[in-house]
């Protein structure tokens, strides 16, 4: 039996010879902002087992929450990313295209080991944001760490084609992979790093 660092993308394998296992936390995705885009999301997240975590103190919003298998929180967002102190198995995605609510928490979320932050907006918006980002204590690595325009290139127009975009880059992040479909201009980290963990394998006859 042997234990080394997993590699991106690496799961179960059984070759009739080596088995190969890994363990390490589950992968927990945090939405902020209880809007439609956030419920498909979390369903489909959900659906790649996912631990789905929901945002939104706006009373309005967190009412209506009905998500079965998901955990909701009203309290601020950047109160809330730091209460969970983020790991390396971690995406934040933001969504309520508030300011005090978003920027708040992407503050926190840059600054912390999560393999994946992104914000919803427009390329024009995204810059504006990192340049408000600018002026707290972030440097121009944690803020280039900042997916946006989030998700993939798809065409994506309907609530459920955007969630669909959001978690192909989030998948693609974590295996490693290069985010060749990205709009031109859109903020794109040169290099996603995901987690390591514990990676045993058994020889067997």
């Amino acid at each position: 039996v042997g234990i080394e660092p997993a590699r991106p993308g690496e799961g179960f394998s059984f070759d009739g010879q080596h088995l190969r296992a890994l363990f390490g936390p589950r992968w927990r995705l945090l939405i902020i902002g209880a809007g439609q885009l956030s419920r498909v999301l979390a369903q489909m997240a959900l659906a790649l087992d996912f631990d789905v975590i929901c945002c939104d103190p706006r009373e309005e919003y967190h009412l209506t929450w009905d998500m079965p298998g998901t955990s909701f929180s009203t309290a601020m967002p950047d109160d809330l990313v730091a209460e969970l102190q983020l790991d390396p198995h971690c995406a934040v995605v933001a969504l309520t295209h508030d300011p005090k609510l978003d920027d708040m928490a992407l503050l926190e979320a840059l600054k912390s080991p999560a393999f994946y932050v992104g914000a919803l907006g427009s390329r024009g918006n995204t810059s504006t944001r990192k340049e408000r980002l600018a002026l707290f204590d972030l440097s121009a690595e944690e803020i280039g760490r900042l997916h946006g325009p989030i998700g993939l290139d798809i065409g994506a127009k309907t609530p459920a084609e955007i969630a669909v975009s959001v978690l192909a880059e989030v998948i693609a992040v974590r295996n490693g992979l290069a985010l060749a479909q990205k709009k031109p201009g859109s903020s794109m980290p040169l290099r996603a790093t995901a987690p390591a963990a514990s990676l045993p394998s058994v020889d067997g006859a």
